[in-house]
């Protein structure tokens, strides 16, 4: 299929939970090119909601289902529970389909690299569902290291915090391994991707790990610290226990610093029900990071720096481009292994209390 052609690629969407119907969804709707024909959840409720928000989608309760007719579909997008993504990944390659498959892709680099093998090996796409690459305080950071305002930069961090002292429940918050949950998988999938894509490969990891809420399994309260093979020290915090948010990001360089508070707003709009449009991803003034040095933003030291718009349709747009062999996978099989295997790191470190090094 190329850019030419006038049938736009149809999507097939296994999981319609948070990831599904808030994120993958809406994006996949909006992407020229890409029309979201089939829905997998065995969920009535979650059934209802997919054909009230798109008609004309059709519906099946299993994987198995939507595979036996794996030649009308043209690509495979998978937002169902992380301990699902290696095997679903997997069949579908098998089937001959390009894959999408939410973070993490999976529990392991080494299972990350058998993905990325395998699809090398059938010659199809496999790309990593890292929306936050595009969310607008992220945008803003490349594009200031890219013009050299903070000079070299020292210190990154970042974080990643919510207050959210009672339990939802549910998978992601299992002490099951199996079931890949917790903070460190979930939301440390994000910030060390982005740690990675900005700074680079990681030599040392050292994390402090903890279940801090009454009744949970699972940690709610993670520290990584990362020094990358360039210097830079990267210092990452997520959290369902901070009754205080910090900044987002904080970036300390020989020239200058960037502090940045606040979420990129896209994730709300969404689930607002929301749909990109021409000011999607824009938040205002009151909401810009600040930019200097020798004083701190909180008393009004720095320049504040206008935040670019957030962009997640950018994402499927890479990937429809990809496909039709116009542009690069915008997150790589083998750029996730490398984020697992800081993940992985981090795990051992916070349970033997050691650094580990890469």
């Amino acid at each position: 299929m190329t850019g030419t052609t006038a049938s736009p690629r149809r999507v097939g969407l296994v999981g319609y939970g948070l990831a599904g119907s808030v994120f993958h969804a809406p994006l996949i709707a909006a992407t020229e090119g890409l029309v979201l024909d089939t829905v997998v959840t065995s969920n009535p409720e979650r059934q209802e909601q997919a054909r009230a928000e798109f008609p004309d989608v059709r519906l099946a309760a299993t994987p198995d289902e939507l595979f036996a007719r794996s030649a009308e579909l043209d690509l495979i997008v998978i937002a169902s529970p992380n301990k699902t993504h290696v095997t679903l990944a997997a069949t579908a390659l098998k089937a001959g389909l390009p894959v999408v498959v939410d973070k993490p892709i999976a529990g392991t680099g080494a299972e990350a690299r058998e993905l990325a093998a395998l699809a090398e090996d059938r010659g199809l796409l496999l790309s990593v569902f890292q929306n936050r690459r595009w969310d607008n305080d992220f945008l803003t950071l490349r594009q200031l290291l890219d013009e050299g305002e903070l000079g070299d930069v020292w210190r990154f961090e970042s974080r990643f915090e919510r207050w959210r002292p009672q339990l939802k429940g549910g998978w992601r918050e299992s002490g099951d391994p199996a079931e890949i949950g917790g903070l460190l998988y979930d939301l440390g999938s994000h910030i060390v991707d982005q740690a990675l894509t900005l700074f680079g490969p990681v030599t040392a990891v050292y994390a402090e790990s903890d279940v801090r809420r009454p009744g949970a399994e699972a940690d709610d309260d993670t520290f990584i610290a990362l020094t990358h093979a360039g210097g830079v020290r990267s210092h990452l915090y997520v959290s369902a226990t901070t009754a205080q948010l910090g900044p987002r990001f904080r970036v300390l360089g020989s020239k200058a610093g960037y502090v940045k508070y606040g979420l990129d707003p896209q994730e709300a709009a969404l689930r607002e029900g929301e749909r990109p449009g021409p000011d999607w991803g824009r938040e205002p003034e009151s909401a810009w990071g600040r930019v200097g040095s020798g004083e701190s933003p909180a008393t009004g030291g720095g320049t504040p720096v206008p935040t670019l718009p957030g962009d997640y349709p950018a994402y499927y747009a890479a990937v429809t481009r990809a496909l039709d062999g116009d542009g690069a996978n915008p997150v790589t099989a083998a750029e996730a292994a490398a984020a697992l295997d800081v993940l992985e790191a981090a795990r051992r470190s916070a349970r033997e209390g050691v650094v580990v090094k890469l």
